[in-house]
């Protein structure tokens, strides 16, 4: 299990998340890299999504802070991340 809070204007670093499963504490918008690419979301209180694995960094480019939990399968997963996908759907 992860907790994940940032503030607006906060960037990660590349990093990678095995399968998962997000569920947003907050109402939030972001900007997820991978590779060229990118995607922003604005993500819902409340929701809970699957993520698949995958790699990207990631930057907060709403007016508020980012606070979510996941919970990341260690066991049965993908040996390598996807890097065509990119965050939630």
């Amino acid at each position: 299990m992860l907790e994940y809070t940032d503030a607006p204007g906060d960037r990660t670093t590349e990093h990678e998340h095995p399968d998962s499963v997000m569920v947003t504490l907050s109402s939030f918008r972001r900007r997820l890299h991978a590779g060229d690419a990118y995607r922003d979301v604005d993500l819902p209180t409340g929701l809970a999504r699957w993520l698949p694995a995958q790699r990207h960094s990631g930057e907060n480019i709403g007016d508020t802070a980012s606070h979510a939990l996941f919970v990341e399968l260690k066991d049965g997963g993908p040996a390598r991340p996807d890097e065509a996908r990119l965050g939630p759907e």
